[in-house]
Order: structure tokens, then sequence, then C-alpha cells
């Protein structure tokens, strides 16, 4: 089973128990607000989501990570790496990404987590280049790419929403 442990947080493999904490994140508006088109997620769609990212890992050998807390084992959200299907002119990449709940936000946390989800992807030999995709006007997730050491590439549209993106990417490797 794929583990990462931070100083405050363990990026895991997804469990049954994920599903109620995960479908809460997802159906904050405000959390929402710059994913995809915005729309909240129902706990159906959630459990369609995590089973989704499940085959990715099993298929790829990388996908999204379950974000818990060392310290108490709450599930925070999400992180880590996933194809970015939704966006093919930047293909071939994998994309990282985080979604985190909201009591988790101005703490450090989706930095700390994309730092061990990337440390994972540089460690995989043969992946492809590095991308993040960050609704423009999303300040807080361009803070993290920056910190992540992550350049601005293009400027662009995703197709299935009409919205504005940015899209930094990363050497796969250590510089």
């Amino acid at each position: 089973m794929t583990r990462i442990e931070t100083e405050r947080l363990v990026l895991r493999r997804w469990r049954a128990e994920d599903l109620a904490p995960m479908a809460a994140v997802n159906s904050d508006p405000e959390v929402m607000r710059w994913i995809g088109d915005g729309s909240v997620r129902t706990e159906r769609q959630t459990a369609e989501a995590i089973a989704a990212w499940e085959r990715e890992w099993e298929a790829e050998g990388h996908g999204l990570f379950a974000v818990e807390l060392r310290e108490t084992g709450e599930l925070a959200g999400f992180t880590g790496l996933s194809v970015p299907r939704f966006l093919p002119e930047v293909l071939p990449a994998v994309e990282i990404g985080w979604r985190l709940g909201r009591p988790f936000w101005g703490r450090g946390l989706a930095t700390e987590a994309a730092r061990g989800a990337l440390r994972f992807g540089r460690a995989r030999p043969g992946l492809p280049r590095i991308v993040s995709v960050v609704q423009t006007g999303n300040r807080a997730s361009e803070r993290v790419v920056h910190k992540l050491g992550m350049s601005l590439e293009r400027e662009t549209v995703v197709p299935s929403s009409g919205r504005r993106v940015r899209v930094y990417a990363v050497p796969t490797t250590e510089e």
C-alpha cells in the first residue's frame, strides 16, 4: 500500500470510511468554486470519484492520495497525481492537484501535501512532465504552485467548462 508521511500529514490510498468526510468537502460550494464548473458533488458522485481514483492507481501506478492529519487521523481531502484528460492540449502529462476542506485552509497543508506528492512523482521513472492546472483567479492554488517551484507555461480554456486556466509545469527531476 502506497503511503507517504510528511511532518503533519499522511498521504495514503482510500478507505471506505473516507467517503463521508470527502463528500462533505465536495458538497461545500466555497471549496468547489474553483473545481471544474464550480458545481458541488453529492455523496454518490464522491463515491464514484473515489472509485475512479483507485482505478487510476491500479492502471497507472499513481493517483490521488487521501490526505489525513497525522495527529488526529482526520481526513482533510486529497492530493496527488492524475492524468489531466479534461485538457488534452497539455498531454502527455500528469497533473498534481489538491482539494482540502475549509477547516484545513490557511495552514500550509496543501503545500505540504503537494510537496509529498511531487516527491513521489519525481521518484517514478518514465513519468511524463508534471503540470498543475489552476483556474484564473484562484490565488490560493497559485501560491501553492509557486511554492512547489512550478512555472507558468500557458493560459488556455478548459473545453468542458469554458473556464480560463493557467497551466504551470515543473521538471520531473530536481534541478
